[in-house]
C-alpha cells in the first residue's frame, strides 16, 4: 500500500488555448479521508484532492468540462466521486467502479447522477476486473455506458482483444492501452489498438503518456503512434490530463504543461476540436454547447 505524492498545486496557465466545450476526459478525487475513508483493499494512499481543487484546475487550464473516474484508491464505494459529480453539475461525468450484479436501482441512481460508464483494472487491487467485464457490458448496456479498461502492460490488450469484439458495448481504452514508445508502432499491442477501433466500439484515451515514454517532456518518442491514432481514427480519440496523477513515481508533470502538448499531438484545429469537445460531447452524453 504505497504512499502516493499529490500533484503540483501551482498548475500553470498553459499556452495553448482549448476550444469552448473542450472536456478533460480523464482524473480523479480523493477524500477528505475523514468524510470518504479509503478502501482497505488499495494499492495506494492518495493525497486528498477535492472536486472543488479539481473545478479550479479546470479554469486554469480553460477547459469548459471534466470526466472524473473513480479512482482506486477508494474501491467500489463510489461517493467521492458522486459527491464531486453533485458539486459541479452538468459540467462534469463520471466513470463508476462496481462490481457485477449490483442492483439495478443502483446503477440507475449512479446514472442520475452522472456516471456514464464503469472502469475494469488489472493495476489496482479494490475494484472490478476483468472476469466481470461480459457482465458489467451485458447490466449496463439498457443505460448505453461504456467499460473503461485500465491495463498494466499491453499484451494484456491483445489477449483481452477477442472478448472485447464480442461485446455490444463501447469501450475505452486507457493511457494509449499501455504501449510504450520502445514497444512502438510495430508492436502487438499497438496493432490490436487499430484492429479494435475498426469494430466502431472502440475509444482511445490520450492520458499520462509520460509513463509510457522514455524521454523527458515533451516526451517526442510518443509521437509516432500518437499521429498514427489521431490520424486512423480522429473520430474515436480524447484526451486527459490524469489529475493528480496517482501512483505515478517520475517527475511530477505540471498540468499546464500537459496542455501545451496538445497541438503538438493534434496540430490540425478540426482534430483538436473533435478531440476536446464533439468526441467527448458523443461519449459522455454532454449537450453540444451552441456554436
Amino acid at each position: 500500500m504505497q504512499p502516493c505524492p499529490g500533484p503540483d498545486r501551482r498548475p500553470k496557465k498553459p499556452r495553448f488555448t482549448p476550444p469552448p466545450g473542450a472536456c478533460d476526459c480523464h482524473a480523479h478525487v480523493f477524500g477528505p479521508a475523514s468524510t470518504f475513508p479509503f478502501s482497505i483493499e488499495r494499492s495506494y494512499t492518495p493525497e486528498d484532492c477535492s472536486g472543488e481543487e479539481y473545478a479550479s484546475l479546470l479554469d486554469t487550464l480553460g477547459f469548459d468540462r471534466g470526466v472524473i473516474v473513480h479512482g482506486g484508491a477508494h474501491g467500489t464505494d463510489n461517493r467521492v466521486t458522486l459527491n464531486a459529480l453533485s458539486r459541479l453539475g452538468d459540467r462534469a461525468r463520471g466513470v463508476a467502479v462496481i462490481r457485477a450484479g449490483l442492483p439495478d436501482s443502483e446503477v440507475q441512481a449512479m446514472h442520475d447522477a452522472g456516471m456514464r460508464g464503469c472502469r475494469i483494472s488489472t493495476v489496482v487491487r479494490g475494484g472490478a476486473n476483468f472476469t466481470d467485464m461480459e457482465s458489467l457490458a451485458a447490466q449496463t448496456a439498457p443505460l448505453r455506458w461504456h467499460l473503461v479498461l485500465h491495463l498494466h502492460r499491453s499484451d494484456e490488450l491483445v489477449e483481452l482483444a477477442p472478448r472485447l469484439r464480442r461485446i455490444g458495448c463501447d469501450f475505452v481504452l486507457d493511457h494509449l492501452g499501455r504501449v510504450t514508445a520502445q514497444e512502438g508502432e510495430h508492436s502487438p499491442g499497438f496493432q490490436t489498438i487499430l484492429d479494435l477501433l475498426d469494430t466502431d466500439r472502440c475509444w482511445v484515451k490520450l492520458a499520462s503518456l509520460y509513463r509510457l515514454s522514455a524521454e523527458p517532456y515533451p516526451h517526442r518518442d510518443m509521437l509516432g503512434m500518437i499521429h498514427r491514432m489521431v490520424e486512423a481514427r480522429p473520430d474515436r480519440i480524447i484526451w486527459g490530463s490524469n489529475w493528480p496523477h496517482p501512483i505515478h513515481a517520475g517527475p511530477m508533470p505540471n498540468d499546464g504543461d500537459l496542455v501545451d502538448l496538445i497541438p503538438l499531438w493534434v496540430p490540425d484545429a478540426r482534430g483538436r476540436q473533435r478531440m476536446l469537445v464533439e468526441n467527448p460531447e458523443k461519449l459522455y452524453g454532454f449537450s453540444p454547447l451552441m456554436r
